[in-house]
């Protein structure tokens, strides 16, 4: 009889384990998604300013127009992204998009003295670095939440409930990485 009771006891303690462990799962993947929807927030602000950027450069007759294309078409692909590893994907081709659309200002001057098209430039700027901030936040929260899905005795609750990794948000893009060349 009392064999019984202890078991029953370690089979309730083992449960109420197991409960802990699963609930501290969803509280960092809850983290997780809720980091990532601040850059998603951030870059859908990034994204609503582009029209009009793009449409600045337009105004100018000797517009480069390869690389508008690639801002505009980067930009659509976001609102078909589904999930982070797309979002994470496309977010590094708009990034390097956007420095070659940035960099035309070195080719065409008059488009640097353009009051319009500065201001477009200054807040993509502030947003740039609202998004840096948020990535950070984001990696970290991944990292806690990774790390708790593969230490034990969590990975056992972890394989057995889905709780799958999340991807890191990198720089991934070579044209962020090297310097910007401009030909005339």
């Amino acid at each position: 009889m009392i064999i019984g009771i202890i078991i029953l006891l370690l089979i309730i303690l083992l449960v109420f384990f197991i409960i802990g462990i699963y609930n501290k799962l969803v509280r960092e993947r809850n983290l997780v998604e809720e980091s990532f929807s601040t850059i998603d927030a951030y870059l859908k602000k990034r994204y609503d300013l582009i029209p009009n950027l793009v449409e600045t450069v337009k105004g100018y007759k000797d517009y480069e127009g390869s690389t508008l294309e690639k801002v505009i078409e980067a930009r659509n692909r976001y609102s078909t992204a589904s999930t982070i590893e797309d979002k994470v994907a496309n977010e590094n081709i708009i990034s390097g998009a956007l420095n070659k659309l940035f960099s035309l200002t070195e080719a065409y001057p008059e488009l640097k003295a353009n009051e319009n098209f500065m201001k477009l430039q200054g807040e993509l700027t502030s947003i740039e670095d609202d998004i840096l901030q948020a990535r950070k936040y984001y990696n970290g929260s991944v990292r806690i939440y990774n790390t708790s899905c593969e230490t034990f005795p969590n990975v056992l609750v972890a394989r057995n409930f889905a709780f799958n990794k999340y991807p890191f948000f990198k720089i991934e893009n070579e044209v962020e990485k090297e310097n910007v060349k401009v030909s005339f």
